[in-house]
């Protein structure tokens, strides 16, 4: 009886002993992920309180092919973002949203970023002189956030080039041949 008071006593001191787990990249990811759904959210309802969301300093990656500059400030996302939902409309097809956590580079450990790849239906309204057209935009996004858990750097990818081309070929093709 002796011997199993004492492996239960040693048992108990070395799980006492054990480090506790730090989960704060966990409960950052987890409200960060919030936010991104609140962008993806706000893209599609054309809204999206920049102020709540976003740090005044935060950087866009522009990773577009024959940009003019690599990176947008917040002022230039907004007025991006307005002429974007003047000309298209924007749905997320990918339903539910997979977010997934970002890691370190170097310890592979989890920081609290948030990422996902998605499909959007982007479409171009019917005019009174064209048809509605539209396709299917996948992309992939990256949020870092600061210490207040605002976005301070995003980064996607995706041929929206592609589509922008895609979507307005058949409207330029008509309008070369009248």
């Amino acid at each position: 009886m002796k011997i199993i008071y004492s492996i239960l006593c040693l048992s108990l001191m070395l799980l006492a002993c054990q480090p506790k787990v730090d989960n704060s990249a966990s409960v950052a990811f987890e409200a960060n992920s919030k936010t991104v759904l609140a962008v993806l959210d706000g893209f599609q309802a054309e809204s999206i309180d920049y102020a709540s969301i976003y740090a005044d300093d935060a950087v866009i990656a522009v990773t577009g092919f024959g940009a003019s500059k690599d990176s947008l400030n917040l002022d230039e996302l907004k007025a991006s973002d307005q002429d974007n939902w003047t000309a298209l409309d924007f749905k997320l097809l990918t339903d539910p949203v997979v977010l997934l956590p970002g890691v370190n580079a170097d310890t592979k450990m989890a920081v609290g970023s948030v990422r996902y790849y998605g499909a959007w239906e982007v479409t171009r309204p019917a005019t009174d002189s064209t048809e509605a057209r539209s396709g299917v935009l996948k992309i992939y996004q990256s949020f870092d956030f600061d210490a207040d858990g605002k976005i301070n750097n995003q980064s996607g990818y995706g041929d929206f080039t592609g589509i922008r081309n895609y979507i307005n070929s058949k409207e330029e093709k008509e309008e070369a041949e009248e």
